[in-house]
């Protein structure tokens, strides 16, 4: 017999509404099972088994993160189903950068009320990115937090843990003159950088859910709800084959922010914009809000999710596998001895 609380219900938290989530998450969690799960839903811990075939040396890379503002959009659009996705790409795209494989995930939703429906919607994303990912969803927490969070809104965050070898840990100490800088195409604005774009367009005020034609035909609602593209599997057959020199996840803080993470002192990244798609949601947000271009890629991807940086020997066979595995990948720029760590031109 499942535990209930009158009391406890009175002042607002539903425990069998918990239940009913739980019941409702089952079937979207199961779709995440990998090998090395050892657990299922509902122990205090989740359990996962390491198969450290031919890794001699394990290093595990942990990554965690959030959906942020953009849960506004989810909100206001009333679409609960894709947020997920965005949380299990803010930390899985991280961990690659580290050149780890993610092995397993866990959320955290807090929400004003518990709808089992509505957690249940969310949980599904969550799953959604996991299999894109490859890796397990072993477990998470739902916490109803009412007085805290208005009854319609809730907070999404979430933890995964990847793993490598010592010596295939990525950094930047290979990085030289001359070495190509590949740009992965982003699938919008990601999860950053939305308090300014909703701003921009004041979307709690303005028409969001009508067609726009610049926008192919969608609306801008629908546009910024586009979830986080997921590189893990891409990057993984990357690593495989070629030397991988060294990647960044192109997040809050644009080009100007997280390309020199993987560039060493003494070198810079010279871009060349006109190789650059820059994706027509971004082209909008710069002219409703008349926002200078530096503005532009210091804070948004600009339609580059990721970069990755090769020997030009490499480069060529590196957007051969990347297209392979699905990727809209092409050259975006090259490494030159510079005290610019990115120069835009």
């Amino acid at each position: 017999m499942k535990s209930f609380s009158e009391s406890y219900k009175a002042a607002g938290v539903d425990i069998t509404a918990g239940y009913k989530a739980v019941d409702l998450m089952k079937s979207h969690i199961a779709r995440t099972k990998t090998s090395g799960v050892m657990s299922g839903i509902g122990g205090f811990g989740g359990l996962f088994g390491l198969d450290l075939s031919g890794i001699k040396n394990p290093v595990l890379v942990s990554g965690t993160d959030g959906v942020g503002t953009k849960l506004k959009m989810a909100f206001l659009m009333d679409k609960h189903d894709t947020v997920g996705i965005d949380c299990v790409a803010m930390c899985v795209n991280d961990i690659i950068c580290c050149g780890a494989k993610p092995l397993f995930f866990l959320d955290y939703i807090a929400v004003g009320k518990n709808i089992p429906e509505k957690v249940a919607s969310i949980v599904s994303g969550v799953a959604d990115g996991c299999v894109q990912a490859g890796c397990a969803l072993i477990g998470g927490e739902t916490a109803e937090m009412p007085g805290f969070y208005p009854e319609d809104e809730y907070d999404l965050a979430g933890f995964s843990v990847g793993v490598t070898d010592r010596d295939k840990i990525l950094d930047n100490k290979t990085v030289k003159e001359g070495d190509i800088i590949i740009g992965l195409k982003s699938s919008g604005v990601h999860s950053n950088g939305f308090s300014l774009v909703r701003k921009i367009f004041d979307v709690e005020n303005k028409d969001i859910k009508s067609p726009v034609d610049f926008l192919g035909g969608k609306s801008i609602g629908e546009t910024l709800l586009t979830p986080t593209k997921i590189y893990v599997k891409p990057m993984c057959a990357l690593f495989e084959q070629i030397t991988v020199k060294a990647v960044s996840h192109i997040t809050g803080g644009g080009f100007y922010e997280n390309i020199p993470r993987s560039i060493p002192k003494g070198f810079g990244a010279k871009i060349d914009k006109s190789a650059l798609q820059i994706l027509p949601i971004f082209t909008l947000l710069q002219k409703e809000g008349n926002i200078p271009e530096r503005d532009m890629f210091n804070t948004f991807n600009m339609g580059i999710g990721m970069s990755v940086i090769v020997d030009k020997n490499d480069a060529d066979k590196a957007l051969e596998i990347l297209r392979e595995n699905g990727e809209d990948a092409y050259i975006i720029g090259e490494i030159e001895k510079s005290d610019e760590s990115v120069k835009i031109c």
